[in-house]
């Protein structure tokens, strides 16, 4: 019951709440990520969502659009802004997704969404990760993040998956609360390492 109706109210209660609770920090960052991305406050892109059918996510943008004299965009620790470093050490990019979640593209708990250009790379169990809808954190998350390998972070969405429950999500909830700025970046990148399969 919880999984097929209690899970989807919930989001949308929390999610409703949450924006109008963070609309004033909302505003700032928008405002000053308008300045230092030229007029371009939030970051677009394609991400598989449940049964991998894609959606566009909606986060801060918190890195420029600098490339070098090919047209090449430079390395992402290069273009990571100062305050798009600030914002992402303490995932305010993620605040967006909350509109998300009001449509439905996404849970507050859950795999997170990852590119769509993994999407072949998965096996038959880290395919099981697309079961469900993606969430803006989730068991992972709260377990390692990007400090932890691509393998384990498939193995801890299966799991989660295996045991949703409300008792479960507010659990990741509060970790993530706790947790907020550990293991934001890989070990020897200012980014995630990509996943290139198996």
């Amino acid at each position: 019951m919880y999984k097929h109706f209690f899970k989807r109210f919930l989001d949308i209660v929390f999610a409703f709440f949450g924006l109008l609770i963070l609309s004033p920090l909302f505003s700032i960052i928008t405002i000053g990520l308008f300045f230092s991305n030229n007029g371009n406050p939030f970051f677009f892109q394609n991400r598989p969502g449940k049964q991998g059918k894609l959606f566009k996510i909606i986060k801060f943008k918190t890195m420029n659009d600098k490339s070098d004299v090919s047209g090449n965009f430079l390395s992402d620790s290069e273009r990571l802004t100062k305050i798009g470093k600030y914002i992402r050490e303490n995932s305010l990019d993620e605040i967006p997704q909350l509109i998300n979640v009001l449509k439905g593209d996404m849970s507050l708990v859950g795999p997170r969404p990852l590119l769509a250009e993994y999407l072949p790379l998965y096996n038959d169990v880290q395919k099981r990760r697309h079961d469900v809808k993606p969430g803006i954190t989730g068991w992972a998350q709260v377990n390692g993040r990007n400090a932890i390998s691509w393998e384990q972070k498939f193995e801890y969405d299966v799991w989660y998956i295996d045991n949703i429950s409300c008792a479960l999500d507010l659990k990741i909830i509060f970790l993530t609360i706790e947790k907020i700025k550990v293991g934001i970046y890989s070990k020897n990148s200012s980014t995630v390492n990509p996943f290139n399969g198996n």
